[in-house]
C-alpha cells in the first residue's frame, strides 16, 4: 500500500508543476493533486492541501510549495479545515476502518455501530459510509463473514463439537447458525466439517472449442464450471474444493447437462436456465449478482461493477472475486475489464476471455 501511495504522489508531483497547473487544480479542488503541493495565502497566513474545501483565495494572494515544512518555515500555520500537517484524509480513513475491523475481529459479539463510530472520531452515518467504501460491505456484513470465516476454521479444525465450533465462531445461538448455514457453507455443518463427506457431487468432462470443460453438480444446481487444456488438473481442482464427497462421474443422465453447458460455453449470447448452486461469501455473492445483469455484448469495468453493489472504492475486492468465480460463463466474469477496456486476468485465460466476448459480439 505504501509503495502504492508513493507512486501516487509522484505521479500527481509530474502532473503539477507549472503555477498554472496548480492553481488550476486549487480552483477545481482537484484531489488528484493530493501530495503534489502545498498553497499558502499570504492575507490569512495559512497553508492548505489543494483540496482545501475553504472559500476560494485570490491568486495574488497565493504562493505554492514544495512540502509543508517549506510552508511552515516561511512563516504559515497549518489550515484548520483541510489540516494539511496531517496524513491525507484517504489514509486517515483507511487507519479508522483498519482499527475498526480489528475491533470486530476481536470481538465476540458485533460492536455497537455508535461504539465503532466513535473509536473512528465519526459520526455514525459518516463511518458507515467509509467503511463501506473501504471494504464493500457494512460493518455488520463484514463481522458476519469473519464470523463465518472463525466457523470454517473451527469446522476444519476437528477438534470437539459441531455446536462447540458454533459458539467458538461467535454464535450466540446455534439454531441462528444452522438457518444461515446454508448460504454461509452451502452444506450442513457436519457435511463441511467432513469435506464434503456425505454430499453427492456428479461431474464429467467433456471438450469444446476452448479446450477441456468439467461441469459439476450437487443436488440443488451446477456448482462447478472449469475451462483448461489439462483435464486431470480441473478434477483435481474440484476434489480440492470437496475433499471429502462422494465425487460420480460417468452418469448418462448427467452428460445431458454436461451438453447443454458446452452449447452455452459455444453460443453464451443466449443464456441459460441452469440451476446453480452459488457457494461465496456475502460480498462474492453481490459481485457474482451483478455480474450476472450485465448483458452479452457488452462489458463491465470492476469500478463499475464496485458502484453497482454499494460499494464504490472496492474495485480491487471485486477483481478477487471474479478470480474466485467457480462458474465459468454461467457467472459471466469474462464481461469485466479494466477501466479503458483491457482484458487484464481471467482465472481459465485471457485468450479464453477475448474469444468469448468476441462470440458475443458477433450477432
Amino acid at each position: 500500500m505504501a509503495e502504492a501511495m508513493t507512486t501516487g504522489t509522484e505521479m500527481a508531483t509530474s502532473r503539477f508543476r507549472s503555477d498554472d497547473e496548480r492553481w488550476a487544480a486549487v480552483a477545481d479542488r482537484d484531489a488528484r493533486a493530493e501530495g503534489a503541493f502545498f498553497y499558502s495565502v499570504s492575507t490569512t497566513g495559512v497553508y492548505c492541501r489543494p483540496g482545501c474545501p475553504s472559500r476560494r483565495p485570490r491568486r495574488e494572494h497565493v504562493r505554492f510549495h514544495a512540502s509543508r515544512e517549506e510552508a511552515e518555515n516561511a512563516g504559515f500555520r497549518a489550515c484548520r479545515r483541510c489540516r494539511p500537517d496531517e496524513p491525507p484524509l484517504a489514509e486517515r480513513h483507511a487507519e479508522a476502518v483498519a482499527a475498526a475491523c480489528r475491533l470486530i475481529d476481536a470481538a465476540e459479539e458485533m460492536p455497537a455501530l455508535d461504539a465503532l463510530a466513535a473509536a473512528a472520531g465519526m459520526s455514525r452515518f459518516h463511518f458507515h459510509r467509509i467503511f463501506k467504501a473501504a471494504t464493500g460491505c457494512t460493518p455488520r456484513a463484514y463481522a458476519a463473514a469473519r464470523r463465518a470465516d472463525r466457523m470454517r476454521e473451527a469446522l476444519r479444525g476437528g477438534g470437539g463439537t459441531v455446536t462447540d465450533a458454533v459458539y467458538d465462531a461467535g454464535f450466540n445461538s446455534g439454531g441462528r447458525f444452522y438457518a444461515a448455514a446454508p448460504e454461509i457453507l452451502g452444506m450442513a455443518p457436519v457435511a463441511f466439517r467432513r469435506g464434503g463427506a456425505g454430499e453427492t457431487i456428479r461431474f464429467a468432462v467433456g471438450a469444446c472449442s476452448l479446450g477441456t470443460v468439467l461441469v459439476a453438480a450437487t443436488a440443488k444446481g451446477v456448482c462447478a464450471i472449469g475451462l483448461g487444456d489439462d483435464p486431470d488438473a480441473l478434477v483435481h481442482n474440484l476434489e480440492d474444493r470437496f475433499p471429502r464427497a462422494e465425487l460420480v462421474g460417468g452418469d448418462p443422465e448427467f452428460e445431458a447437462l454436461v451438453a447443454r453447458v458446452v452449447g452455452f460455453v459455444e453460443a453464451p449470447a443466449l443464456g441459460h436456465d441452469l440451476p446453480l448452486d452459488v457457494r461465496g461469501t456475502t460480498f462474492q455473492q453481490r459481485v457474482w449478482r451483478a455480474l450476472r445483469e450485465v448483458p452479452a455484448g457488452t462489458t463491465a469495468t470492476y469500478g463499475e461493477i464496485a458502484e453497482r453493489i454499494g460499494a464504490p472504492g472496492a474495485a480491487r475486492a471485486v477483481a478477487r472475486a471474479c478470480a474466485s468465480n467457480p462458474l465459468a460463463v454461467a457467472i459471466p466474469c469474462h464481461r469485466v475489464v479494466r477501466t479503458g477496456g483491457g482484458l487484464s486476468g481471467y482465472r481459465w485465460g485471457v485468450e479464453r476471455k477475448r474469444a468469448l466476448l468476441d462470440r458475443e459480439a458477433t450477432p
